[in-house]
């Protein structure tokens, strides 16, 4: 696959404040990672992959079958988000595609219309990402290909959190608190469960 949009939904943590597989876990009828994944396939992108670890969840195997997403394997996900994205960024590379737009697999909330805007936003020398309510920018965010050998070199746990809240010509997107929200414990799990 070459060219255009490439979605990598990061799925390799090992959720240790969750106590446990927290991805394949029931969330609003579905498992939690299947709700990332539900919003990335709205999109209609053909380059769609999740960053997985060992073992892998049960949600993004169950995609793979389905013929949704291929499997990126992370053999060293235990060193922090910053190897999953290198390893997105890598293959977005090796595809020639023009953007990676870069989620989190425990963001239920993340809309469809909030990834259509990073994607629209991104564009060369400037990536795009939404702003949190502190005011830093983080995931999901997109950007093109000319911050992909950047995106290589990362290390540490932020991801590419840090590389991007020190650029000021990212482009930060506004969207409703909500959607930011993710699940780390089992707590966020029953109390956004019982949120309408």
């Amino acid at each position: 696959m070459s060219g255009g949009l490439c979605i990598a939904i990061m799925a390799a943590g090992a959720a240790r404040r969750f106590a446990g597989p927290k991805l394949d876990v029931e969330f609003a009828s579905k498992r939690l990672g299947r709700h990332a994944l539900d919003s990335a396939l709205e999109l209609g992108a053909k380059n769609l992959v999740i960053v997985v670890g060992d073992p892998c969840p049960q949600f993004a195997r169950d995609a793979e079958v389905e013929g949704l997403v291929s499997l990126l394997v992370n053999p060293k996900a235990d060193r922090g988000l910053s190897g999953s994205v290198a390893l997105a960024a890598g293959y977005a590379a090796k595809s020639k595609s023009e953007r990676l737009l870069l989620m989190l697999g425990d963001m239920p909330f993340v809309t469809s219309a909030t990834l259509r805007r990073l994607v629209a936003t991104a564009s060369a020398g400037s990536p795009s990402a939404v702003r949190y309510p502190c005011g830093a920018v983080g995931i999901p965010v997109c950007l093109t290909a000319d911050h992909f050998d950047d995106l290589l070199s990362l290390r540490g746990e932020r991801g590419a959190s840090s590389y991007l809240n020190g650029m000021p010509q990212c482009r930060k997107i506004d969207v409703p608190a909500r959607e930011l929200a993710d699940i780390d414990t089992r707590v966020d799990l029953a109390t956004f469960s019982i949120t309408p």
